[in-house]
């Protein structure tokens, strides 16, 4: 088992690798004892130019005229407690200058803070009203996939100082003991020239230069995809998408939340991704090259851990690190309909019929799935269906989380249809759900409302504001929380009480108390004619059978996992 002294050196080393290939050429530190992970990891790169110096405020103002001077990310070191809070003098002029600084606390780890141990302080709040970004990634771990954040992290940091608006950001590193490695050091390695810089990891618009140019094409050889995710739809954008993917022959992944999914499309459109990734031999043969990625984290969990490890490139105007699997190789703050313009200049189409698998398998699904749905009883899939179809083209649907916003990604295909889609999918909370459907409808969208059972006892004070509304509130009481059903924690001691958490809710009399209609219904028929009552608003309570449910779900999960014509 690796010793907490090599595992923090590694985790350094990581690091280092992300800011020096950001860009990071210079490391000014002072000494300390929590801080000697860093350094050791720092000599060990000839390429980095190390600088000491005693006093931590003199250490931060000569970094800030360096980083000034060359217009690149400085890097500045120190060690625990009082240390870092001289550097706040010249963080402040960094801010207010524009000058790249990357700030590196060492710190004591989480279980000695707060218990009066020597030397430690909440260090991570002291730069928040000056960094652009402040991070505390948690102590060194020898995890592959933690040390892979950790150089993300690092290349990010480097890109964010030095973006379209440069400043300090700052990284606070809690560091276990032992801080030396058990087993003796490799020799340093011999001093060689510092190499140029490499450019930013962001392009803000404008004419690209040479380099970013090649870089993208470097990237985006082979057969790739692209991906958008919540959020990804932008004035103009959708026209020139369609144009580059037809251009470029390759599928468009996107999530029902994207605004992409549901209106006029392209036939490079691609919904059902969730359904036959879930096929070996699918994951297996469409295995992209490369990924452009545009909106935020997709709702799909199947489709985020296929894509961990594909190089990336990332669109996006406001400069957002939406990259949980740490692959973004290049992130373009611009413009996403005039980087497609770009893009289809810069790159060659995809290998001859790669879109027509990712065709044939979106086709294969949606007969699969309505096979299936028309052999199976009654629950949230069919719902979902009627549901959808009864809902305006100018009218919206506000969809839960946790378990309705999954069920309709893997249930509901692209379709020509303009649907507008919400769901608090930021920080993917239940809570506030009733609230946030009145204040929609309030902003003039006739919207629908899609609940689980707790998502509506979470918010019972919204039912009050749901009187305003001129569409129903379809709530699925189904027993509790039960995307548990699906998880890990499925059938563990306690289960029920613990982690479903069924609640005893008569949603009639919350109804009525709160002066709102009331209609419970319990199959197809009675749905679809509750729907289309003059005075469906309010509450339409639909009770359906969990286990049912996720026997549906299940059984078609298998069907697909061994289906052996997905692939054309």
């Amino acid at each position: 088992m690796i010793d907490q002294g090599t595992c923090n050196l590694n985790w350094c080393a990581a690091l280092l690798d992300g800011l020096i290939a950001g860009g990071v050429a210079t490391l000014v530190l002072s000494p300390g004892s929590r801080s000697t992970p860093l350094i050791l990891a720092a000599q060990r790169r000839p390429e980095l130019t190390i600088e000491p110096i005693l006093d931590e405020r003199s250490a931060a103002f000569y970094a800030l005229g360096l980083a000034a001077a060359a217009r690149r990310p400085v890097a500045l070191l120190a060690t625990s407690g009082s240390a870092p809070a001289h550097w706040l003098p010249a963080v402040i002029e960094a801010a207010q200058s524009d000058h790249p600084l990357v700030l590196l606390s060492a710190d004591r780890p989480p279980e000695l803070h707060g218990w009066g141990a020597n030397q430690t302080i909440d260090q991570g709040q002291l730069f928040v009203p000056f960094a652009r970004e402040c991070h505390d990634p948690g102590p060194a771990t020898a995890d592959p996939a933690a040390l892979k954040m950790v150089r993300a992290l690092g290349a990010r940091v480097a890109a964010v100082a030095r973006g379209p608006r440069p400043g300090p950001v700052h990284i606070n590193l809690p560091l276990r003991e032992p801080l030396v490695p058990e087993t003796a050091l490799p020799p340093l390695p011999r001093p060689r020239p510092t190499p140029p810089a490499p450019p930013p990891a962001t392009w803000s618009g404008g004419a690209p230069d040479p380099h970013r140019a090649t870089q993208v094409r470097t990237l985006l050889r082979g057969r790739g995809l692209i991906c958008c995710g919540p959020d990804s739809a932008r004035p103009g954008l959708a026209p020139r998408l369609w144009q580059l993917a037809d251009h470029l022959g390759v599928p468009v992944l996107c999530d029902p939340l994207s605004g992409l999914r549901f209106g006029p499309g392209s036939a490079a459109r691609i919904a059902r991704y969730d359904s036959f990734l879930r096929n070996p031999q699918a994951r297996a043969q469409l295995r992209p090259d490369w990924v452009v990625s545009l909106g935020r984290t997709p709702v799909s969990k199947t489709l985020l851990g296929w894509l961990a490890g594909t190089p990336t490139l990332r669109i996006d105007p406001a400069a957002r690190w939406s990259d949980p699997n740490h692959d973004v190789a290049v992130l373009l703050d611009a413009d996403p309909a005039a980087c497609c313009d770009w893009l289809g200049e810069q790159l060659d189409p995809a290998p001859t019929h790669w879109l027509e698998h990712w065709q044939h398998a979106e086709r294969r699904i949606e007969a699969i799935a309505a096979e299936h749905l028309a052999e199976s009883p009654w629950c949230e899939p069919q719902l979902l269906t009627t549901l959808l179809a009864h809902i305006d083209p100018d009218a919206g649907l506000l969809c839960a989380n946790s378990m309705p916003i999954r069920q309709l990604d893997t249930w509901i295909g692209a379709r020509a249809t303009p649907l507008r889609l919400f769901c608090n999918r930021g920080a993917s909370g239940i809570d506030g759900q009733a609230s946030t459907l009145a204040g929609i409808n309030a902003a003039g969208v006739h919207c629908h409302g899609l609940l689980g059972d707790l998502s509506l006892l979470h918010d019972l004070s919204g039912l009050q504001l749901l009187q305003r509304l001129d569409r129903p509130c379809v709530v699925l009481n189904n027993g509790g929380g039960r995307i548990f059903d699906y998880l890990p924690q499925q059938g563990v001691e306690g289960f029920e009480r613990l982690w479903r958490t069924p609640q005893s809710l008569d949603l009639a009399a919350l109804a009525r108390g709160h002066g709102l209609a009331h209609h419970a219904v319990e199959g197809a028929a009675d749905f679809a004619a509750t729907l289309a009552r003059d005075d469906a608003a309010g509450i339409i309570e639909v009770r359906l059978d969990a286990e049912r449910s996720r026997t549906v779900h299940q059984t078609f999960w298998s069907r697909l996992h061994e289906d052996t014509g997905l692939l054309k």
